[in-house]
């Protein structure tokens, strides 16, 4: 198995963390060897300028696109790492309490609402400015799952354990100091991000889940690029409960397999496979 079908394989059983984590860094490395590959720099290939989001309104209403976009784009290597990181942590706490499908809505919403006020807080001030990067969908998730369960308790290398409230304080406390210093623009969408992540979880606690409607435009999305079940060839008569008996024994083999090697990722996860097993499991998903 070559690395394109590993890949394929851990995006096929990764959650919706790790495909948000796929998508984000596939943006990254396509405009990164788009660049290289053309020889161009963004004063020539300016693709910030097609997919970041504008602050300037008049530049927002031709390219409305970029209130999504923006949250798949980030400034540098560094930026992306960060993000991700956090993502990663922030995401397997929320699906403790949460449904994927209330993850990624949350991520779309809190990324959207974080981009709005960013667009409008700007344009009120008169400044134009650019915004990419993930941080105001992330921090939604951070703080939706910290507004849920304050008090769960996490273990932080070189710190040890604290509470979840202690760390969502912290990294909102630092972007409320450093707004006023630079990059306020990333500033501010990380608060709004905060904010939305708040609001959702008092609202679902009433019984509101501003998800569903995201929830729903994604099984449509999955519907549509599931394959047609073909119409099967009719059977023949010949043999038939030993055939059916054969397939049963099969299938049981193969699930009991499939159930093995999902306990060992589970457990130590998918790179302690081997080469055998991936290429099963490969097979299995086709």
């Amino acid at each position: 198995m070559n690395i394109i079908d590993d890949l394929k394989a851990q995006y096929k059983i990764g959650g919706v963390v790790q495909k948000l984590i796929f998508w984000n860094i596939g943006v990254f490395v396509f405009f990164t060897l788009l660049g290289v590959f053309l020889g161009v720099t963004n004063t020539v290939f300016d693709y910030y300028n097609v997919l970041a989001l504008s602050s300037n309104l008049d530049l927002f209403v031709t390219r409305f696109w970029t209130l999504f976009t923006y949250m798949f784009l980030h400034a540098g290597f560094l930026h992306l790492l960060f993000n991700m990181m956090v993502l990663h942590f922030a995401g397997r706490l929320f699906e403790t309490y949460f449904t994927q499908k209330q993850l990624f809505g949350v991520y779309i919403l809190g990324g959207l609402f974080s981009g709005l006020v960013f667009l409008f807080s700007f344009f009120l001030i008169g400044k134009e400015v650019r915004l990419v990067g993930a941080s105001g969908a992330i921090m939604a998730v951070l703080i939706a799952v910290a507004t849920y369960s304050p008090f769960m308790q996490i273990r932080l290398m070189l710190i040890g354990t604290v509470k979840l409230w202690h760390v969502a304080f912290v990294i909102v406390f630092l972007d409320l100091i450093q707004m006023p210093l630079d990059n306020s623009g990333g500033h501010l969408a990380h608060l709004a991000g905060a904010l939305f992540g708040f609001v959702y979880i008092r609202l679902l606690q009433n019984g509101i889940d501003l998800t569903k409607g995201i929830s729903k435009i994604q099984e449509f999305g999955e519907n549509i690029s599931k394959p047609k079940t073909k119409t099967p060839f009719k059977k023949v008569h010949v043999n038939k409960q030993k055939a059916t008996t054969f397939t049963t024994n099969e299938k049981n083999v193969n699930q009991k397999k499939i159930d093995d090697i999902l306990d060992k990722i589970s457990q130590s996860g998918y790179d302690c496979l081997s080469k055998e097993e991936k290429e099963f499991l490969f097979k299995v998903g086709k």
